[in-house]
């Protein structure tokens, strides 16, 4: 049983945090005991081989680059559009060095996608993972970048499949994490350029407001792709269960997320430990049982871990030291009655048979 995670950042990683992610995961964390410029330096969870390691042979991968608001943003990003633009064409120029290598595998089409499902079942050995590309389907989290719509349909012929209007904070397109406003013109227009070019809508990290408007308005496929709920842990990161039947109404299928903050709450940034607040794999399926039981089935549920979003074990739960440990949810899920089919549509199956449908 091989697994699907519907969100990594693993070009920010590369570029930005100038990780090696071709090398095995001890080594890379080596390199960085002496740095101090990041809160999870030497103790990063991602990289390809640990991936492959754990059976994760496929994921939703990103680039991401915020504009900042203001000067005086408590969220930080480049000064303007073009800069955050420039940054996502690094990271794209990454995964294109990934794929020349035969370390990741672009799925952006029926056909693509079929040969790389074909490739993760039938990877059963230890050495056929080892050797086994990881496929990747590119989302833009946050598209501030986007100068203009122009650069969408750019992306777009780059292989670009997913988009997610905001990030944190206010954005030129959409509202995100910790703020509140109206899509307005220009996300509007962005959501109908998207729907023409039959992409999907990433409603993760949208302000409820945002969220709202945009079901009313995006007619294309959507989906979650690392989100938590509300209901366990009240914060406006996490969605409502009202915003959840919503989405089931759709076809939507969720991810669930792996950032500490988002199993508990009261949590501190830089302060709480998962062991402080007991976070383990059992929060996870915690949050995987709450959408099961509201939805009356599994079929709307995968994982979306965002082990690497700029922090690292410190802020994981206390089970999941690097991302092969993600493999023990299948044997939390297995404790708590999921049977062999539903443990595979939660580890791939569900978000596999949303992209043949998204790209029938």
């Amino acid at each position: 049983m091989w697994i699907f995670d519907a969100h990594l950042d693993l070009a920010m990683n590369a570029i930005e945090w100038n990780r090696d992610l071709t090398q095995p995961l001890d080594a890379i964390r080596a390199t960085e005991q002496h740095l101090s410029d990041k809160m999870d330096r030497g103790r990063g969870t991602t990289s390809l081989p640990e991936m492959r390691s754990g059976g994760i042979l496929g994921c939703v991968a990103t680039l991401i680059a915020r504009v900042e608001h203001d000067a005086f943003s408590p969220v930080q990003g480049w000064r303007s559009a073009a800069q955050a633009w420039g940054m996502t064409q690094a990271q794209r120029a990454w995964y294109r060095c990934m794929e020349e290598s035969g370390e990741m595998r672009l799925i952006c089409d029926a056909a693509s996608l079929q040969a790389h499902r074909d490739c993760a079942e039938n990877a059963t050995s230890e050495s056929q993972r080892e050797a086994a590309p990881i496929g990747f389907l590119l989302s833009l989290e946050g598209a501030d970048a986007l100068v203009n719509l122009d650069y969408l349909h750019r992306l777009h012929a780059d292989g670009l499949r997913a988009v997610g209007p905001a990030h944190y904070g206010p954005g030129r397109y959409a509202f995100g994490t910790n703020s509140d406003g109206s899509l307005g013109d220009m996300g509007r227009s962005l959501l109908r350029e998207m729907d023409s070019l039959n992409m999907i809508l990433d409603v993760t990290h949208l302000c409820d407001t945002c969220f709202w408007e945009a079901l009313e308005i995006y007619e294309g496929p959507i989906w979650a792709s690392h989100q938590n709920c509300r209901a366990l842990v009240p914060h406006n990161r996490q969605f409502s269960d009202e915003q959840f039947q919503a989405l089931f109404a759709r076809g939507a299928v969720i991810g669930a997320a792996m950032d500490a903050w988002m199993l508990t709450p009261d949590w501190v940034r830089g302060t709480s430990t998962p062991e402080q607040h007991g976070v383990t794999l059992e929060s996870v399926a915690d949050h995987i049982d709450h959408l099961c039981q509201l939805s009356g089935s599994d079929i709307h549920c995968g994982i979306g871990t965002d082990l690497d979003g700029a922090y690292g074990n410190e802020q994981t739960p206390a089970d999941v030291k690097r991302i092969a440990d993600v493999r023990k949810l299948i044997d939390v899920l297995e404790r708590r009655g999921y049977n062999a089919d539903a443990l595979q549509r939660i580890a791939s199956g569900n978000f596999m048979r949303f992209l043949e449908n998204v790209f029938q």
